[in-house]
């Protein structure tokens, strides 16, 4: 539970469909591997270090007090730190090893905008912070992308990384309306604490609806009518 690997796994599959939809090479099931070994280690790092920076966060939120930080199944300090940070440098490492320059800044720069921009920077300041930290999962589909076609992404990967950025918002957003309070509890400025549930609701609503159109686009560059009906 530290490193969120089920949210890391879903991460390396993302990347995997980037690198799926981006006209190319034929990627062998061995690239696939390393690619997802990379992006996963990357997004797990990133993980572990949002529940090792909010740990004082995490013990006022019912949601969250049973993290290992919180109740002291794992002690918080250098040692710990120093293995987030090597797992996380170990993957970009990885992904610049058995691909490119490109594919290791995407990976680095997905996992730096879950770890340091939304958990240090945004989140316990401003409730644009799961928009802009929405752009972590952007950063997989890219990363995947660049490992096909480092010089030219194209259309595609681009529409997805787009779906992913729109994706969360709403996601999260219905989240946090459910565990309202926790986040006051924290004063963690979520949109629901912000402007009430009504309006956060609404703002779900309006966010499912672009990401509904935005999952469209890719019928425009060549996804084709399996990709629709699905």
């Amino acid at each position: 539970d530290l490193f969120k690997l089920r949210i890391g796994l879903v991460i390396g599959f993302t990347a995997v469909a980037g690198a799926a939809v981006t006209p190319g090479p034929a990627t062998s099931a061995w690239d696939i591997l390393l690619l997802m070994l990379a992006v996963t280690m990357a997004s797990a790092a990133a993980g572990a270090y949002n529940q090792y920076a909010e740990r004082d966060l995490d013990v006022l939120m019912k949601r969250t007090r049973r993290r290992a930080f919180v109740t002291g199944r794992l002690r918080a300090g250098p040692g710990w730190l120093a293995a987030i940070i090597a797992i996380g440098v170990a993957g970009v490492v990885l992904a610049a090893v058995a691909f490119n320059a490109m594919a290791a800044l995407y990976t680095f720069l997905g996992a730096f905008t879950y770890g340091v921009v939304y958990t240090v920077w945004l989140k316990r300041r401003t409730w644009w912070n799961i928009v802009v930290g929405g752009l972590a999962g952007s950063f997989a589909v890219l990363a995947g992308g660049a490992a096909v076609a480092p010089d030219s992404l194209g259309a595609l990967p681009l529409a997805f990384a787009v779906v992913l950025f729109l994706w969360t918002p709403p996601h999260f957003w219905s989240l946090a309306i459910a565990y309202r309070e926790d986040y006051e509890a924290a004063r963690v400025p979520m949109l629901p604490v912000v402007v009430g549930d009504r309006r956060a609701a609404r703002a779900v609503y309006a966010g499912s609806v672009l990401l509904v159109a935005s999952s469209l686009v890719p019928m425009l560059f060549g996804m084709g009518w399996v990709y629709l009906v699905a």
